[in-house]
């Protein structure tokens, strides 16, 4: 997709690549991976499988599209403090995640080139450069960042996208639950006690899962300072302060 010449609209072409693009984002986030297809899409558009095949191949190449303007959505203030940046992307892909489940699904299954996810990538490099990481050390921690913001957020996400469609809050999805709960847990009242917590917690959902992420987050980014050089972990930390 990305090692093409963008294609410019036809002047007796109605449809832009931005216009296909969005369109399939809002087809996505209203009815999932399923529903995509280039006679829907067409559909949507008002447009027959000529004026969607003049700029894209095929529904991965329409993928494509979809995931890279996802990651433009993720928003990196300048910092020269490497915790910082790298805090920002995984809190930038963890709204990118919750705002469009599908999201993770197709980030799994197509590379990420686009120039959004590049730019995304190249950030995080450099900002885990300018830590005191090297070489593949480098890479394996941005990807040890990437998969806790994607395995935290992803059974979230699904979580919040199931109640949508049932229609109830999470508050009442654990009342609801509760009586199950209460029975198989009767060999493990440490576990059900937690649970009793979480339902009578007076703390907003929302704001106690933003706590968790937050704090798994920190507890990353700890470990990974506690892996840097400690000429550089000084120098990082004097940054930050």
């Amino acid at each position: 997709m990305w090692t093409r010449e963008h294609k410019p609209r036809r002047a007796q072409q109605g449809l832009s690549r931005e216009q296909i693009v969005r369109a399939t984002v809002e087809l996505l986030d209203a009815e999932g991976m399923e529903s995509l297809s280039m006679r829907k899409l067409g559909a949507k558009l008002g447009a027959g499988a000529t004026s969607l095949y003049w700029h894209v191949a095929n529904k991965n190449e329409l993928l494509e599209l979809a995931m890279d303007e996802v990651f433009g959505a993720v928003r990196i203030p300048a910092s020269d403090s490497w915790r910082e940046v790298v805090g920002n992307v995984a809190w930038g892909l963890r709204a990118a995640i919750l705002a469009h489940p599908w999201f993770t699904f197709v980030l799994g299954s197509l590379p990420a080139l686009g120039p959004n996810a590049m730019n995304c990538s190249a950030t995080l490099c450099a900002a885990l450069a300018r830590a005191g990481f090297q070489k593949h050390d480098i890479d394996y921690a941005g990807a040890a960042v990437l998969s806790y913001t994607v395995g935290a957020t992803a059974p979230e996400a699904a979580y919040t996208s199931a109640l949508k469609r049932r229609g109830i809050t999470m508050e009442q999805a654990q009342r609801d639950l509760a009586p199950a709960v209460e029975k198989v847990a009767r060999a493990h009242p440490e576990v059900h006690a937690r649970f009793q917590e979480a339902v009578e917690s007076t703390i907003d959902p929302l704001a106690h899962r933003q706590l968790a992420f937050d704090f798994g987050l920190v507890s990353m980014l700890d470990g990974l300072a506690m892996r840097l050089p400690k000429s550089a972990d000084m120098s990082s930390n004097h940054q930050t302060h």
